[in-house]
Parts: structure tokens; sequence; C-alpha cells
């Protein structure tokens, strides 16, 4: 089985690619385990802060590494929270606390106007100076509820709404989630030109 680190310590994130890399035969290990400093993630847009995390989680530990940038893209915020979403309410924040900021922002932004959509860029580099890392982009739509509903998943999750589903995004099961998400979907891309 194959190492492959992964340039975040989130255990969210963690469960879903074990889960889904599994298969083939990739054992995917946080970069908090070669302790391996979090990257600066100094680019302005989720392809540019993805390709900064995997160079410099691959070139810490000499491994093969998978970086993951994503976000919510909220229509009735410009965009807002994008890039910033995992520290919306500054360094360190907490998913509540980001959850309580998209929420006091949006609370006069009516409900035909709450369109948002989840962003996931993955980027995989075979080493450090991989000229040519694979990169993936899912999406997923939406929109932005009133309050959270839901315990499952993490950031923010139930606070998305998902039409075709009539639940937020945290009253799925992972299996659904995995399915339908932004990184779901990414990570099919990225399983299909993995596959030997």
């Amino acid at each position: 089985m194959q190492q492959l680190v992964l340039a975040s310590g989130n255990r969210g994130k963690l469960r879903e690619f074990n889960q889904v890399l599994g298969g083939l035969d990739f054992e995917v290990v946080p970069q908090s385990a070669f302790s391996v400093p979090d990257a600066v993630e100094s680019g302005l847009s989720f392809v540019e802060n993805a390709i900064i995390k995997a160079r410099h989680a691959a070139r810490l530990t000499g491994l093969p590494a998978l970086a993951d940038d994503s976000g919510l893209e909220v229509d009735a915020l410009k965009g807002a929270p994008g890039i910033y979403s995992a520290r919306y309410a500054g360094e360190g924040a907490s998913d509540e606390d980001n959850c309580a900021l998209l929420l006091e922002r949006m609370r006069h932004i009516p409900e035909s106007e709450r369109q948002a959509r989840f962003h996931c860029v993955l980027v995989y580099m075979r080493h450090a100076d991989d000229p040519v890392p694979l990169i993936c982009h899912g999406a997923w739509e939406g929109r932005v509820l009133f309050e959270p509903r839901g315990e499952g998943g993490f950031g923010y999750a139930p606070l998305f709404w998902v039409p075709q589903e009539n639940c937020s995004a945290a009253e799925l099961t992972p299996e659904r989630k995995n399915l339908l998400s932004h990184r779901g979907r990414a990570l099919a891309q990225l399983l299909q030109r993995l596959e030997p």
C-alpha cells in the first residue's frame, strides 16, 4: 500500500479520502503525522492554494501529496467566504464561529437570494517538483439556510441546503454526501485519473 500525504490535518477530510482512495491501495496519512506545519495559503484562488499546499507537503515528506482547497461561495456576499471559508471568522476560528458569522452577514438576505455553492479543487503531486500535477474540480449547488440543520458533516454543512435531497448537507448519510458533494465529485475525477 502506497502512502500518500494529505496536506491537511482535518479529520473529516482524512476520513473521506481514505474511504474513497483505499480501494486503489493508497493509505492517506495526514501531514501532521510527519510534523509538517501548515503551508502559508498565499494564493488568490482555490487552485493556487491547493498547489501551494500539495507542493509544501511533498517537499517536506518526500511522498506523493494530495491537497484540497475548498470553500463556500455565496452569491449575495460576492463570493465570500470563498478561499477564506475555513478562517472566515478569523485565524483559528471554529466551524461554529464561521457559521455564526455567515448567518449574521446573511440575516437580511431573503430566501430567493441565498444561492451558494461549494467548490473543491484537488491537487495530486507525484513529487514536490511535479511539472504536471493532477488538478480536479468539483462544485455543489445549493443555498444557505437561516439556521443550522443536522448533526453530520463539518464546516458549513449544517447551513447548506441541498434542494434535490430536500435536506441540509449535514442531514445526508456519509455515503450519499460522498456521492453528491463538491469533494466527492472532485474525488471521482481523481479516481478516474489515478486508476491504472
